[in-house]
């Protein structure tokens, strides 16, 4: 049994369930706030959701502006504009509206308003210096938990990496998980969000800092997702299969913020800082082959993920059982047209010594990863997610090119 002292950390208020938006304006107003800033991104401001939000707001008396211009993927240049913003607008409260990228520019808003910092020098563990303005998280998507974490996340530009910046200040001061807010949300989008909050899960649960707080989280969150995600692909207005969706990202982000991330995360920025791939597909293109390299450090734990999606081990070793759950895995993203290979985007081999280079400096999370990973392990995992053996590219490059690497 684990008896190390443990923190398990989560926002104050969480806010679950069809039609839980109609809340907001009651949580605004327990924060003591007057004036509340949704901060999100275009394609939401122009789907017309973000009225769902302003609505119980103002019935509740709130005054309430709108920030728009949160865009995917946030470089760490986009975040002057919506500090100015809110600062000039005397707001006391901020609503992150949106994907996992509107929500952490409303975590880093809220604490850069009124400070001379910046968030290059609070990247890392606990460099946010104080608590800024009450956050209200208000997912519109399935996938990042960043809802009920205290991580925010930014492409920083000059060294063409994405980084991480935690801290207890981050986390939301309330978590209002609606399902019926994802309806819209178009496939390809369902498909890479929901990989993210899968793939959180099953990091959780592997991850060295795993404890019995976080490993029924990721479990259920594995669970949950692997029944709910191909129908919320295929069938979008399928509202018990959104709500499945929308519960198993949300004990992933339970789980994850409190257990960590481990390398299929350190390997997949690299992809997303040099080539701009979004976030749930970059983690899916390392999903298998960073888990066939984990498997053996943990083959009981891979064995119950192999039940929790659904798969029958009865009779098998193991060993098997756990190679079960990887295959799992592959044919998931096969089965949601999420890209499973580095030439399925368009990233040459001859990018991934660079990565490699870059995916070494992601310390937090390399730490998390149940076996231990040197550069050449890296570069083998590269390798062995560059190239679809079937393509074209595959067969261009000849038979020695499509060789699986070795990974020691």
């Amino acid at each position: 049994m684990d008896m190390k002292i443990r923190v398990h950390r989560s926002p104050k208020s969480l806010i679950t369930g069809v039609d839980a938006i109609t809340q907001v304006g009651a949580e605004v107003s327990k924060l003591r706030a007057k004036k509340a800033l949704i901060m999100t991104d275009p394609g939401v401001a122009e789907s017309g959701m973000v009225e769902t939000v302003e609505r119980p707001l103002i019935d509740a008396g709130i005054e309430v502006g709108v920030y728009s211009k949160c865009v995917p993927e946030p470089p760490m240049s986009s975040l002057a504009e919506g500090v100015k913003f809110c600062e000039q607008g005397g707001y006391d409260c901020i609503i992150g509206f949106g994907g996992g990228s509107a929500i952490d520019v409303a975590k880093i808003t809220s604490v850069l308003v009124g400070s001379d910092a910046s968030v290059e020098t609070m990247v890392g563990i606990d460099n946010v210096p104080k608590k800024g303005l009450p956050i209200v998280a208000v997912p519109t998507t399935a996938g990042t938990g960043s809802e009920v974490t205290a991580i925010a996340i930014f492409a920083n530009e000059k060294l063409n990496v994405k980084q991480g910046v935690v801290s207890g200040f981050l986390i939301p001061n309330v978590a209002v998980v609606d399902p019926m807010l994802t309806i819209s949300c178009p496939p390809h989008v369902t498909a890479a969000s929901g990989m993210d909050a899968f793939i959180h899960c099953v990091e959780a649960y592997t991850s060295v800092n795993a404890t019995m707080h976080t490993d029924p989280l990721a479990r259920e969150g594995i669970e949950l997702i692997s029944k709910s995600i191909r129908t919320a692909v295929f069938d979008g207005t399928n509202v018990e299969a959104r709500f499945g969706m929308a519960m198993g990202s949300l004990l992933g982000g339970l789980a994850f913020a409190n257990a960590g991330v481990t390398a299929v995360h350190a390997l997949s920025y690299p992809i997303g800082g040099t080539f701009h791939i979004a976030h749930g597909v970059a983690n899916t293109l390392m999903l298998p082959w960073v888990m066939e390299y984990n498997m053996l450090a943990c083959l009981d734990y891979f064995s119950e993920i192999a039940v929790a999606m659904g798969e029958n081990i009865q009779g098998l070793s193991v060993r098997d059982a756990a190679a079960r759950s990887v295959d799992a895995m592959k044919q998931l993203a096969v089965d949601i047209q999420v890209p499973q290979y580095l030439s399925d985007v368009n990233i040459p081999e001859s990018a991934i010594e660079e990565m490699a280079d870059s995916a070494m400096s992601q310390t937090r999370l390399l730490v998390n990863n149940p076996r231990r990973l040197s550069r050449d392990d890296i570069v083998a995992i590269y390798h062995n997610g560059a190239v679809r053996p079937e393509s074209a590219v595959a067969a261009s490059n000849g038979k020695s090119k499509t060789a699986k690497a070795t990974v020691k």
